[in-house]
């Protein structure tokens, strides 16, 4: 079987700092920490390691702090065909109060690509496609790329036949599209400021992302965070809705739901499979801190109890 490669143009670290009764202004005191490899394409290869197909991450990755990154493609068994550039992947820092259920996000800047290095990646991407059949473009773009990158890239990837998944928000969401890629996973805000209009409803939603199917794009998945997520192809559209979980973090979330499709149609499902799979696998990691799944058994509960209803 062809394998997956991510594409991760902006890593980050993310440390995330459990702090009950966060207080802004309040000298708080953290619990407990976890500092990740992270970055969404990074997290999508580590929830696809050990499935179906093997997996490659590639990007672009700060010399300064590389050695979080290299620790968890050796311990995923992910091949790390990534550009180091000279500085710090930046420092996303989460800061989770589960008492009061806020989650409070502070980026940190990371390095400036240069020029160099951009087209190198493209170069690198030239060769990984003919190895892998899914390609899986995700996150912001940083400083010295165009926002045009993903729809630069996506042309290289079908010209040896990909299947292009693209995760992302603002211009490179909207250059992105114009390149039709076979798959988008945008909430519904992102969707929204893509096409130019409020989408009040999840009827206005699901006509927004019937449009986009009908655009060209085969695969369409919208987020609506608690209340599931929908699911457009072949002019058949589902709504999967998540069992109630006790919530510690919704970091990585939606790049687990990008995870569990492609792992359910790396092994042939349909869509409803992919809806089961993409939902559980975000109601999954939502339980815990960090982008980590739950064990197999219990993805295999959440399966199960995800309903889904034909719209």
């Amino acid at each position: 079987m062809k394998g997956v490669v991510t594409v991760t143009l902006n890593a980050a670290v993310d440390q995330t700092l459990d702090v009950p009764g966060f207080t802004a202004g309040a000298v708080n005191r953290a619990v407990a920490e976890t500092r990740t490899a992270g970055g969404k394409g990074v997290n999508v290869a580590a929830f696809l390691s050990g499935g179906p197909a093997p997996v490659t991450a590639t990007g672009f990755l700060g010399e300064d702090n590389a050695a979080v990154f290299e620790a968890l493609f050796r311990r995923r068994h992910i091949t790390d065909r990534c550009l180091r550039v000279p500085g710090a992947s930046r420092v996303n820092v989460k800061v989770v109060d589960r008492e009061g259920g806020s989650v409070t996000d502070i980026n940190l800047p990371g390095p400036q690509i240069r020029a160099e290095s951009w087209h190198g990646l493209l170069h690198a991407l030239d060769g990984l496609a003919a190895d892998n059949g899914t390609a899986v473009l995700a996150g912001s773009v940083p400083a010295g790329v165009p926002e045009t990158a993903y729809a630069d890239i996506i042309p290289r990837l079908r010209r040896h036949n990909a299947f292009v998944v693209v995760d992302a928000s603002g211009a490179p969401l909207r250059h992105a599209v114009a390149a039709r890629p076979d798959m988008v996973k945008p909430n519904a805000h992102e969707l929204s400021e893509l096409l130019g209009r409020p989408l009040s409803g999840r009827d206005a939603v699901v006509r927004a992302a019937r449009d986009l199917a009908e655009s060209g794009i085969a695969l369409v998945v919208v987020s609506l965070g608690a209340d599931g997520a929908v699911f457009v192809e072949g002019g058949r559209a589902l709504l999967a809705v998540p069992p109630k979980v006790a919530v510690a973090s919704t970091v990585g979330a939606g790049d687990a739901m990008v995870a569990g499709v492609l792992a359910a149609r790396l092994e042939g499902g349909d869509l409803e499979a992919c809806a089961r799979r993409g939902t559980a696998f975000a109601a999954g990691t939502l339980s815990r801190l960090g982008p980590e799944l739950p064990p197999p058994e219990r993805i295999a509960e959440l399966m199960a109890a995800v309903t889904v209803e034909t719209l």
